[in-house]
């Protein structure tokens, strides 16, 4: 097969002899171009990585060649084609294996394993600079541990856990190439992170003494010693756990100022309590003394009046004779009640206080003039303030009457009241703007609530096979259009092969009236739960379900909650599905 270098003149032509001869025996829908990394040395054999151009698809993938080829290769192919059910933005994706038939010179005859290439600056690099940012260790550990707990769940251990081999991607994620490694254990993918935990922490610094002295957060020095422990009860138990530990909000930390933790705060409290001296400084320079404790029988001290002075309040002796005031003793000023109180002893006498403060009456009743007053006020309230609500009724009665006559008025005379109700999922001005389609990778059926039974599975390809004469449809349902009353929905998950910023997914369908949710994630799950809502409609034979904003994912479910009458029961049918990026 010819092979076109694409390494630059001057150097020299053992390369491309080198090139050549190693990627002998692909097939010719790989056009490598260049070698990427250190030959990988194993028990069976060597492997190189190559960044190839898969001319079907127009796309960068990431080839391994595993020589020699045939039965050599076969466990590392076997661990590969497990990978291969895989689908977590954590991990690279496999496309593609081959043990080989060992015959370099035919097509086909080299062992081989495609992965997704993925772009990104690698974690090696970027630790030349120093240690991570306590929160990017947090991240980029437990989505690695995410994608790792993945591959533990189907019994495949990882393996090639490296700086060199973890890729920071520029939408924020984080990648592993070259997945499977050619050999891998479970506890050592568990070491192998606990060791990439410890590195994050430490920074990679060329000529500095090993090993570097371990500091950071106190619960991520102890999480990547336990990682690496062998210790029976010390070791950590899977990568689940790790990513679950990861995932907690860091504790023993408060938002106070001056770098005083939680317990320095309580410790200070409890000398105040306590009653002994703080040594801080008061407003005059001296110490501030520390507060007086009383006992539990003594009563609070009632701080004395000021005597009447000049400029001052004249305050009546009868309100500060003794702790309480007797309310006979007070004179109403005014109302029905004025004047009625029994008359004060010889020890009390009223002073009339400065200005305008007090103008009633010093001593005595009210006269009947007085009273006859505040008797008319307050049947005037009485007897008003029922007549005035009422009134307020009646214009209340009267103004929605009027309206309503005229609403009908105008139905009669054939004119009918337009009424705009706003469409789930219709194009609006403020719905997330559309940019080109993305290309759908894959898809499946999903059915967390399913009794196992296939849903013509095989038939999903044609909702993104772009004629919407093809269609995929669910099985009949009888007796509801809820499924039949057995689960609440089932749908499709569709696989962009990378996180994406979308603004919405259209669908076509030839039975019009089935209601569906768009929902996304960024990672394949098993429950509903685990996809994020972002619209829902009524499908028409067209419909746009446009986002309100756009929304970074990789996963985008279709998930049907209602179905359509057919003649032998309900149904629902999906002709195109397409997914629009944001503009």
């Amino acid at each position: 097969m010819p092979v076109q270098s694409h390494r630059p003149p001057e150097q020299d032509r053992g390369s491309t002899v080198s090139m050549t001869s190693t990627v002998t025996g692909l097939p010719e829908r790989y056009r490598p171009l260049d070698q990427v990394g250190p030959d990988e040395q194993t028990e069976t054999g060597v492997i190189q990585t190559w960044r190839a151009k898969d001319r079907i698809l127009n796309r960068d993938v990431a080839v391994r060649v595993h020589t020699p080829a045939g039965p050599a290769a076969h466990a590392w192919i076997t661990r590969a084609l497990t990978a291969g059910g895989l689908a977590t933005p954590a991990l690279a994706m496999v496309y593609d294996a081959s043990e080989g038939s060992g015959d370099p010179q035919s097509p086909g005859g080299a062992a081989y394993v495609v992965n997704e290439w993925i772009d990104g600056v690698p974690l090696s690099e970027r630790l030349a600079e120093g240690p991570l940012p306590e929160r990017e260790v947090r991240t980029v550990l437990r989505r690695l541990a995410d994608g790792v707990a993945e591959a533990h769940r189907v019994g495949l251990a990882v393996g090639g856990l490296t700086p060199e081999n973890v890729v920071l991607r520029p939408n924020g994620l984080v990648g592993l190439r070259g997945v499977p490694a050619a050999s891998g254990t479970i506890d050592g993918d568990v070491a192998a992170l606990g060791a990439l935990l410890e590195v994050c922490l430490t920074g990679l610094r060329p000529g500095e003494a090993e090993p570097r002295p371990l500091h950071g957060p106190s619960d991520l020095v102890a999480l990547a010693r336990r990682a690496r422990s062998t210790e029976p009860g010390q070791a950590l138990s899977s990568v689940a756990a790790m990513a679950a530990i990861l995932a907690e909000r860091p504790r023993g930390r408060t938002a106070t100022g001056g770098g005083r933790d939680r317990s320095e705060h309580q410790r200070a409290d409890r000398h105040r309590l306590d009653g002994q001296r703080i040594d801080h400084p008061g407003a005059d320079g001296h110490a501030a003394e520390a507060p007086v404790r009383l006992s539990p029988d003594t009563l609070p001290p009632v701080p004395p009046l000021r005597p009447p002075g000049s400029g001052d309040t004249v305050i009546a002796p009868v309100a500060s004779a003794g702790d309480t005031v007797d309310a006979r003793s007070v004179v109403p000023t005014g109302g029905a009640y004025a004047g009625s109180r029994a008359e004060p002893s010889d020890d009390f006498a009223f002073e009339p206080l400065p200005g305008d403060l007090y103008t009633g009456p010093p001593t005595g009743s009210a006269g009947p003039d007085d009273e006859e007053d505040g008797a008319r006020r307050h049947r005037l309230l009485v007897v008003g303030l029922p007549l005035l609500a009422l009134l307020v009724v009646i214009g209340l009665a009267w103004w929605v009457g009027t309206s309503l006559l005229s609403v009908a008025g105008s139905v009669d005379e054939g004119s009918t009241p337009s009424i705009s109700v706003p469409t789930a999922g219709a194009s609006g001005e403020d719905d997330a703007p559309a940019g080109p389609s993305t290309s759908i990778q894959g898809a499946e059926v999903f059915d967390p609530e399913g009794d196992g039974q296939p849903e013509n599975d095989g038939d999903v390809p044609l909702t993104y096979d772009g004629d919407p004469a093809t269609t995929w449809s669910t099985v009949t349902y009888r007796g509801s259009a809820a499924f039949g009353n057995l689960k609440s929905g089932l749908g499709i998950v569709y696989d962009l092969g990378s996180a994406q910023s979308l603004a919405g997914v259209t669908v076509t369908t030839p039975r019009p009236g089935a209601t569906v949710e768009i929902r996304t994630a960024d990672s394949p799950a098993g429950n509903l739960d685990g996809f994020d809502p972002a619209v829902s409609g009524t499908l028409e034979e067209t419909t746009d379900l446009r986002f309100d904003e756009p929304v970074e994912a990789r996963y985008v479910l279709l998930w049907i909650t209602g179905l359509v009458e057919d003649g032998d029961g309900f149904v629902g049918e999906i002709g195109e599905v397409t997914v629009q990026a944001a503009g």
